[in-house]
């Protein structure tokens, strides 16, 4: 029979964590607890393949095949939505007013997208976005893939010894970063690995720790030796470079490679998890569609989004998920922001808010949250570590985010694995995971890989395979 696996309550073990590819336990105890919560039957919509269950536990399940696949590149997404909703707004940068609707960011992506082109950078090409969110970010996320680019998301925290182990890990080619934010010299940074900045023509560096990295663009002030960003845009909005960037589109495939992610670095140095066009687009849909974000009205479809743009919950469960769903993406400051974050629900009527438990904590923890006007707020997604299922409570009751889910998955699977139904009960959602996403395969088995009979003793193994991901 077809089975729920969400109520199984080892999952909660690794909720979340996005590095984390198992999830281990006695064998007995996941049948003990399979017994207690039971395992009762998915509808034909929910699964739609049936899996023989092992005498008093579980060894395999598949999600849902019926959800259509999505064989199309993220630059043409973003196409058809700017086509079907042009004037609805898309884009708010709440700490930097700035406001653009579908029709006005595709146009900013093209021109940004040419002007990549216009400096050298071809498809297949590596460039590495450090910052904190910003607007420069989104751009750049959408500028790269609409090129054929290959985004390597850089963590914003990164100091000398650990940018130079991700630019050298991927080859990257290029560099886009701030100056600065707060105590963080991004500039400087990169100067006590690549020194030959300074004194290098802007977009023809050579660096001898860095021989791959030829082009360096500043995104808010023009620096000795890099590009300025907004002249790169600006290129772009020549003739001769659109119409490069058009050719260059003629021969993009859904399964190119388009976004470089690093794990956090838990059991190792960090590790490189290359996603593409496919994984992005189908996983951020079926994310949207699990939300069932299009049963929405334009006021109920406005995302606040406090999380690094940097990992996956950001740039797949945030701007994906606008992209692909029409969702208006409200970014409410550069680094997480309690106060921010409220703020910007308040002002800007979000609906939805992302968030880690810490960000939850810190968000019901501030003391004027009374003060704050929330009333727009229905739902969200919290994810990144185990969640205690006090704190699903809390925030369900206290701010009124009835649609709240919890979901689950890894970096390498783009990421979202499992996953809640909004309409789930309170004790659903404080206690698992939720349900397997659709294209996406389990199985919790021992480290051999084979099939376990009833009763044997092993350490479960969650092994995920998502058609839609790795």
């Amino acid at each position: 029979m077809a089975v729920y696996l969400g109520m199984l309550r080892v999952v909660r073990l690794c909720a979340g964590r996005p590095e984390v590819l198992g999830a281990r336990g006695g064998l007995s105890r996941v049948w003990q607890e399979a017994r207690l919560w039971g395992v009762r039957p998915l509808s034909s919509g929910e699964v739609d393949h049936t899996a023989p269950l092992p005498i008093g536990g579980l060894s395999y399940i598949q999600g849902n095949t019926k959800l259509r696949l999505i064989n199309k590149t993220v630059g043409w997404c973003l196409d058809a939505t700017a086509q079907k909703i042009p004037d609805k707004e898309a884009l708010v940068v709440f700490h930097e007013n700035i406001r653009l609707t579908f029709a006005q960011l595709k146009e900013q992506v093209d021109k940004a997208a040419a002007g990549l082109l216009s400096i050298g950078l071809r498809k297949g090409d590596r460039l590495g976005m450090w910052g904190p969110n910003s607007y420069a970010w989104v751009l750049i996320q959408l500028a790269t893939a609409q090129a054929g680019i290959i985004l390597v998301s850089v963590n914003p925290a990164y100091q000398a010894p650990e940018l130079e182990y991700a630019l050298k890990k991927v080859g990257c080619k290029a560099l886009v970063f701030p100056k600065q934010f707060k105590t963080q010299q991004y500039y400087n940074i990169l100067k006590q690995i690549c020194p030959e900045v300074e004194k290098a023509k802007p977009g023809a560096l050579k660096s001898q720790r860095l021989p791959d990295l030829t082009i360096v663009i500043s995104v808010d002030t023009p620096l000795p030796g890099t590009l300025f960003l907004d002249d790169v845009v600006a290129a772009g909005n020549q003739e001769q470079h659109l119409a490069q960037l058009r050719h260059t589109q003629k021969f993009l495939s859904c399964h190119d490679p388009i976004n470089i992610q690093f794990t956090s670095g838990t059991t190792g140095s960090p590790k490189g998890a290359t996603l593409s066009h496919y994984n992005i687009v189908n996983n951020s849909n079926m994310i949207g569609e699990r939300l069932q974000l299009s049963q929405k009205t334009a006021e109920k479809s406005r995302m606040v989004l406090p999380t690094p743009l940097y990992h996956c919950l950001g740039s797949v469960g945030g701007t994906m998920v606008s992209l692909m769903h029409g969702v208006t993406l409200i970014l409410s400051s550069p680094v997480f922001d309690g106060k921010k974050a409220l703020e910007a629900i308040s002002r800007e009527r979000g609906s939805f808010l992302y968030g880690t438990p810490t960000m939850f904590v810190d968000i019901l923890n501030q003391p004027d949250f009374s003060s704050y006007d929330i009333s727009a707020i229905c739902g969200g997604v919290i994810a990144g570590s185990p969640v205690p299922p006090e704190l699903i409570r809390a925030i369900i009751n206290k701010m009124n985010m009835k649609e709240l889910v919890v979901a689950y998955g890894t970096t390498e699977n783009s990421p979202v694995t499992f996953m809640n139904f909004p309409e789930d009960t309170m004790e659903q959602k404080a206690e698992s995971v939720g349900r397997v996403m659709p294209h996406t395969e389990v199985s919790p088995g021992p480290t051999s890989h084979h099939v376990a009979g009833g009763g044997t003793p092993w350490d479960a193994l969650f092994s995920i395979r998502a058609h839609s991901g790795c």
